[in-house]
């Protein structure tokens, strides 16, 4: 998973081009982030046809207030530099509920 940060973002997300790029926005003080975070890492060997990274907003909150995330954790697909799909912290209880979402999108490109 690569960890972004201001500096990287733009080129490891945005001017990205070779596959979607899935985002978990998420911070310090956020428990279900935490409580998510190993399973999140572990969906990346499942869908390799994906990109994931993450980026803590604690250390970026500026680039996440630019990317419209507003509560956390808030998860996001972007495809060629565009985001195509977003899950918000109200549909965010599970890793299932991740799954879901990237099986979504997945599915929707079909």
């Amino acid at each position: 998973m690569v960890e972004l940060n201001a500096e990287n973002f733009q080129d490891e997300v945005i001017n990205y081009k070779d596959k979607p790029v899935f985002v978990d926005f998420w911070g310090d003080k956020c428990e279900i982030c935490k409580e998510l975070m190993p399973g999140v890492h572990e969906l990346e060997h499942k869908y390799e046809n994906i990109k994931f990274a993450s980026l803590n907003i604690g250390k970026a909150r500026r680039l996440a207030i630019s990317q419209k995330v507003l509560g956390l954790p808030t998860m996001i697909i972007y495809s060629n530099g565009e985001r195509v799909s977003i899950i918000t912290p109200d549909k965010i209880k599970t890793l299932t509920d991740v799954e879901e979402f990237i099986a979504s999108y997945i599915n929707s490109k079909k």
